[in-house]
C-alpha cells in the first residue's frame, strides 16, 4: 500500500473533516432533519423513553436539532452534543442542553442516553468502527437506541480490498440491523461489541462517497 494512512489527530487536521459541513443547519424537522435523516421521529422517541429522557448526538455541528427539541421536552431532560468544530456563536443554551467542543473520536460519555444519534458523521472519522463500540455501552437499558449512517464501501483493508462484507456481517452479528437503502445502523442497548477489526487510519483523499460529499476511507486489519 503506498498511501500513508493518517491517524485520528492528523485526519481532524485536513480540510474534508475540519472543514465540514454537513450538519452545522441541520434542523429536527423538515427536509434537512433530523427527522428524516435517521428515519423516525427523535421526539416521540424520547417522549416514549423517560419522563427525563437524554440525547447524545455525535459530531452535532451547531447543534441546531438539540436546541430545538429542548423546547419540547421536560426541564429534567439531558441533551448533549458533541462536535469537532463546535458550535456557532448564538443565543444562550437552555438549562438542559450542553454543546461541546471535542473529537468523538476520543470522547467518552460519564452516563447513559436513552437516544444516540451520527447523523453523516462516521463518514470522517479513521476508526467509526471504535465509535460504535464505545457507543454501544452508553445506552440505556430497556429502550436506548443507537442510529447512525454508515457507508460500507469506505471499509478497507491494508492493502485496499473491500472490507464491507465482512465487517457488515460482524455488526449484525453484534446485533446492529443495517438498512442498505438508507445507509443506516441501529442498535437497542446497551451492548457489549467486540468487533475482530484492528483500526490502521484513514485515508483522507478517499473521495466522494453515496452523499455526494468527500470522505475519508478507514482501513482496518482482521484482529
Amino acid at each position: 500500500m503506498d498511501r500513508r494512512l493518517l491517524a485520528a489527530h492528523e485526519l481532524e487536521d485536513t480540510s474534508v473533516v475540519a472543514n465540514n459541513t454537513m450538519n452545522r443547519e441541520r434542523g429536527l424537522s423538515g427536509v434537512n432533519s433530523y427527522t428524516r435523516e435517521p428515519g423516525f421521529d427523535p421526539l416521540a422517541h424520547l417522549r416514549s423513553a423517560a419522563p427525563t429522557p437524554a440525547w447524545l448526538d455525535l459530531c452535532s455541528g451547531s447543534g441546531h436539532a438539540l436546541r430545538e427539541a429542548a423546547a419540547h421536552l421536560p426541564p429534567g431532560a439531558s441533551l448533549t452534543g458533541v462536535d469537532l468544530v463546535g458550535p456557532l456563536r448564538g443565543a444562550p443554551l437552555p438549562p438542559s442542553l450542553e454543546l461541546l467542543t471535542a473529537s468523538v473520536s476520543d470522547w467518552r460519555a460519564s452516563r447513559t442516553y436513552d437516544l444516540i444519534t451520527c447523523v453523516h458523521g462516521l463518514h470522517f472519522l479513521a476508526d467509526p468502527l471504535g465509535l460504535l463500540t464505545r457507543a454501544a455501552t452508553w445506552l440505556t437499558p430497556n429502550g436506548g437506541l443507537l442510529a447512525a449512517h454508515f457507508d460500507p464501501a469506505s471499509v478497507r483493508f491494508e492493502d485496499g480490498a473491500p472490507a464491507a462484507r465482512p465487517v457488515l456481517a460482524s455488526l449484525r452479528a453484534a446485533g446492529f440491523t443495517y438498512t442498505h437503502r438508507h445507509h443506516r445502523l441501529t442498535l437497542h442497548g446497551p451492548a457489549t461489541v467486540r468487533l475482530p477489526f484492528r483500526s490502521l487510519g484513514a485515508d483522507a483523499e478517499g473521495g466522494p462517497n453515496y452523499t455526494g460529499q468527500p470522505a475519508v476511507a478507514a482501513y482496518y486489519a482482521r484482529a
